[in-house]
């Protein structure tokens, strides 16, 4: 019994190196960091965040901003922003008066014609705070249409 276990183990081994799983190997070229397409609501989504951060980040926008606003967001969701903003006195987008250290974005659930992916926002240094807001997209025009 213990003969078959071992030997099935290391069948189980010997055909996760050969499919090339279970070992690290040196890679002929340099890796791409990120990838992403421009029809996937969640590529989108990525995109939107990481200009809108980078633009944000240091000194200011300028009308980045509002142009970035206006490509991927819906006109329906700018109005709402405008009005959670003049209430916050912050940005409807980050959910915040500062710019993030750094962000991600994970996908989530869709239906109903929508998808909803959850961005995570990682706030300060030593010890870092982290912030997520759930992001709704159209699936027909890829279009953000609501931020939680």
């Amino acid at each position: 019994m213990r003969f078959a276990r071992t030997a099935a183990l290391s069948a189980a081994a010997a055909a996760l190196v050969a499919l090339g799983l279970g070992t690290t190997t040196a890679s002929a070229g340099p890796q791409p960091v990120r990838s992403g397409s421009p029809a996937s609501t969640v590529d989108r989504v990525a995109d939107f965040y990481g200009a809108y951060i980078d633009a944000n980040y240091g000194n200011g926008m300028g009308n980045l901003g509002t142009d970035l606003r206006s490509h991927y967001l819906t006109k329906g969701l700018r109005k709402q922003l405008a009005t959670w903003e003049r209430r916050n006195h912050a940005d409807g987008v980050l959910r915040a008066q500062d710019v993030p250290n750094a962000w991600s974005v994970t996908a989530g659930d869709s239906g109903a014609g929508h998808t909803w992916t959850t961005v995570t926002f990682t706030w300060g240094g030593k010890k870092p705070v982290h912030t997520r807001v759930t992001v709704q997209s159209d699936l027909a025009t890829g279009l953000i249409s609501d931020i939680k």
